[in-house]
């Protein structure tokens, strides 16, 4: 059974740093795309970042281009997302989720696997 494990949220001010990061466990990851989404009230889980786990090929949405940048350690089963630059609009409830699959996967509907989400809040 896959398990997602997120940490690393909390509040910032805008222009600070945060790391999330996303510990798997149930199995081997390879072949698996992994994202990050984030999910305000009343709005879908929107996708944040991809990279596929064997190897390591990244997407990103438009709006975190340049300030985002996520990563992945196999040898510890565990996906990151560094988050500079931080704006109040990157508040949400930010979640990991994986499928496995050779893609790029953009909506939230193409994923088994969730973690439990970890709020990440900033102030202006």
């Amino acid at each position: 059974q896959v398990q997602l494990v997120e940490s690393g949220g909390g509040s910032v001010q805008a222009g600070g740093s945060l790391r999330l990061s996303c510990v798997a466990s149930g199995g081997s990851f390879s072949g698996y795309y992994m994202a990050w989404f984030r999910q305000t009230p009343g709005k879908e889980r929107e996708f944040v970042a991809g990279i596929t786990f064997s190897y390591g090929t990244t997407e990103y949405t438009d709006s975190v281009i340049g300030r985002f940048t996520i990563s992945r350690d196999g040898t510890k089963n565990t996906v990151y997302l560094q988050m500079n630059s931080l704006k109040p609009e990157d508040t949400a409830v930010y979640y990991c989720a994986t499928v496995y699959g050779s893609g790029t996967y953009y909506r939230a509907q193409n994923y088994n696997y969730w973690g439990q989400g970890t709020q990440v809040t900033v102030s202006s």
